[in-house]
């Protein structure tokens, strides 16, 4: 999905995307604060795609490696089936992964990787999708509740540290009925392009109110996107 930071709130998705980034930013000066990030550290970032969220962490570590699939030539390491990454066991002091777990088939062998390259003391930054539309690259297989995140987390061997929900039920139904208008209006050339920012704009204004007047206890196990922090478990 390009264009996640900072997105024009004429953008369909600019609700959702401005919300997680505000808590990723949040993420980042907690680690920061913690010791965790800083000026020596190293983040490895887990299914990179363009690496939308890598300049909130450039004044927090000392190296953002990027890993992906081959044939993304921005990825400073490829993933390979039944492999595993090329980098050292316990090297790295965060690991993110930005909305890729749900394209993952393979989600234990994916985590148990995420855990291989943290330090005992490192934080996993996670975010994936609570509700959502469907939206293969290449393959959309899941959507989690809070819960359900949590559990998979732990199963992994993490333990979770904190769960920050991203967009209630009344915004996320709003932002579909953007999603919905977008794609219609853009079949009609500029003035549909026109037409979508408009209605965005509006979408995006309404789902603001919406998510303040939802309270959290129904924000917090019915969330558009989850953002979670786990570190490694003791066994």
């Amino acid at each position: 999905m390009a264009g996640r930071l900072n997105s024009p709130i004429w953008r369909h998705d600019a609700f959702v995307l401005r919300r997680l980034q505000t808590a990723v930013q949040a993420v980042v000066a907690t680690l920061s604060s913690l010791g965790i990030l800083g000026k020596n550290a190293r983040v490895v970032d887990f299914g990179c795609g363009d690496a939308p969220y890598k300049s909130l962490f450039d004044t927090s570590c000392l190296e953002y490696l990027r890993c992906d699939l081959e044939g993304n030539d921005l990825a400073d390491v490829h993933f390979k089936e039944n492999e595993q990454l090329p980098l050292k066991s316990h090297s790295a002091d965060c690991v993110v992964s930005f909305q890729v777990l749900e394209h993952v088939w393979e989600v234990q062998d994916y985590l148990a990787e995420c855990k291989r390259v943290l330090r005992p003391d490192g934080r996993l930054v996670l975010s994936t999708h609570g509700v959502w539309l469907y939206h293969p690259h290449p393959g959309d297989y899941r959507r989690w509740t809070g819960d359900g995140l949590r559990r998979e987390l732990e199963l992994a061997g993490f333990e979770v540290v904190e769960v920050r929900p991203v967009v209630g039920p009344l915004a996320w139904t709003t932002q579909f009925r953007s999603l919905a208008y977008h794609h219609l209006f853009s079949r009609l050339g500029g003035l549909g392009r026109a037409m979508s920012a408009v209605v965005c704009i509006l979408m995006y204004a309404r789902m603001w109110v919406e998510d303040k007047v939802t309270p959290a206890s129904i924000r917090d196990t019915n969330a558009s996107v989850y953002l979670l922090v786990a570190k490694p478990g003791e066994k």
